[in-house]
């Protein structure tokens, strides 16, 4: 079989140029095409559920959140396992899948499962699923670099506007804030006007939420005109929360500031960022999708960066935390650079010892095919280029430059032996 397919490519040059011209054309669209990562993903195929209740103690988070959610997503199809974890406020549900489930298919068949779990759970508490990304989706850090402004309003830019802008790049999955304060409005309520008012905190509370809320009504028309009937009731400041009414007091509404006062604050937090030992900062994670090319979505998220930068308050920009595509453009250049240094050193052997231009040019033609093929597997077996498979390739070019080298001197000296042998023959 081996003699027959080398005297058919002796016999047939222009087909096997052809055919390795295909290869080779079909290799760099799979370079192009193939996912390229610093790490390569080996975390569990999994579904995440988030659930949150503050302030109810981890036993509580256990009895009535966690434990109706594992019982009733055990029945999910293609499962392997089922963790969970419960704390303060908080639940997580981990489901793991075969390794050969879609995760979007899985994903959808934990919310037709959540649909009916929902039911089991206490009033106003909602699961949630976690980002569509992997363990090592965090592919890119970001903080705001803003000197003399607040952290609560640092991060107020963060939420409100870098986070929904970047969140538009394709294969983002989640853009995560950190650091600063959630700026949130505080009641100081006093117990003693409170009691000589003889209000409680169930009536401060359903005033608040009620008083901050737009009603619509109805279309009231007058002298040929139309006109829309709404109540705007949103807060806007401080001094509207002041204003509103809780209750009436001997025909005297009593109001908030009656029995407290209001202040900006932040909310509780878990934990600070800090920018090496400089002070807090506030910023972003940016979590990649599944299977998506970590080099193009780094490079569009920086794209999309530089558009929102332009809208920032004056003196604010980005400042870089963590960017994954440093390591794997250093991993490309590495390949690229181990390839050139191969057929150079393979040239100048065979052009030094062989004296044969033509050896050392089928050399430089077959390591590149090599490479190229390699990629094509790496497409079809959808393996990411990584440093685990990029630094296979690497070494294989060492294997490739050898096993040129010895077959093309084999067969160098066969046929200057055989050319000898016809020589004396003639003679």
């Amino acid at each position: 079989m081996v003699k027959k397919l080398i005297s058919f490519s002796l016999r047939n040059r222009a087909v096997v140029l052809l055919v390795s011209a295909c290869l080779f054309a079909w290799g760099i669209y799979s370079v192009q095409q193939n996912p390229i990562d610093a790490i390569p993903d080996l975390s569990e195929n999994q579904v995440i559920v988030f659930t949150e209740w503050m302030g109810r103690s981890p036993q509580v988070m256990e009895d009535q959140v966690t434990y109706p959610l594992v019982s009733n997503l055990q029945g999910i199809p293609k499962i392997k396992n089922i963790r969970a974890a419960s704390m303060f406020g908080m639940s997580f549900v981990y489901i793991i899948f075969d390794e050969n489930v879609d995760p979007y298919w899985a994903r959808t068949r934990v919310l037709e499962r959540l649909n009916y779990a929902q039911r089991l759970l206490p009033q106003n508490v909602v699961p949630t699923l976690g980002p569509d990304g992997t363990g090592v989706g965090h592919v890119f850090w970001y903080h705001l670099d803003a000197k003399g402004m607040d952290l609560g309003e640092q991060r107020a830019i963060q939420d409100w506007y870098v986070k929904f802008a970047l969140q538009t790049v394709p294969g983002v999955a989640e853009v995560a804030s950190f650091g600063g304060f959630e700026k949130q409005y505080q009641l100081v309520l006093d117990p003693l006007k409170m009691q000589y008012y003889n209000v409680n905190i169930m009536d401060v509370m359903n005033a608040v939420k009620a008083s901050n809320n737009d009603v619509g009504g109805r279309k009231f028309e007058m002298s040929n005109m139309a006109y829309i009937i709404r109540g705007l009731g949103y807060i806007k400041n401080i001094k509207d929360v002041e204003e509103i009414a809780i209750k009436n007091f001997n025909s005297v509404p009593v109001k908030v500031k009656d029995i407290g006062s209001i202040q900006m604050g932040g909310d509780l937090r878990l934990g600070i960022f800090d920018e090496n030992g400089n002070g807090e900062v506030v910023g972003g994670i940016v979590v990649m999708r599944y299977g998506e090319n970590a080099d193009k979505v780094i490079n569009a998220v920086k794209l999309k960066m530089k558009e929102v930068e332009k809208g920032l308050p004056e003196g604010v920009t980005f400042k870089t935390s963590y960017d994954r595509s440093v390591l794997i453009e250093k991993a490309i250049e590495s390949v690229k650079g181990t390839l050139i240094e191969e057929m150079i050193a393979v040239s100048l052997i065979v052009l030094i010892f062989l004296f044969h231009w033509r050896s050392a040019l089928v050399i430089l033609i077959q390591i590149p095919i090599s490479i190229a093929v390699s990629f094509i597997l790496l497409q079809a077996f959808g393996i990411s280029s990584n440093i685990m498979s990029l630094t296979g390739i690497a070494l294989a070019i060492g294997v490739i430059v050898d096993d040129g080298i010895v077959m093309v001197e084999n067969s160098y000296r066969t046929i200057s032996v055989r050319q000898e042998e016809l020589d004396n023959n003639q003679q």
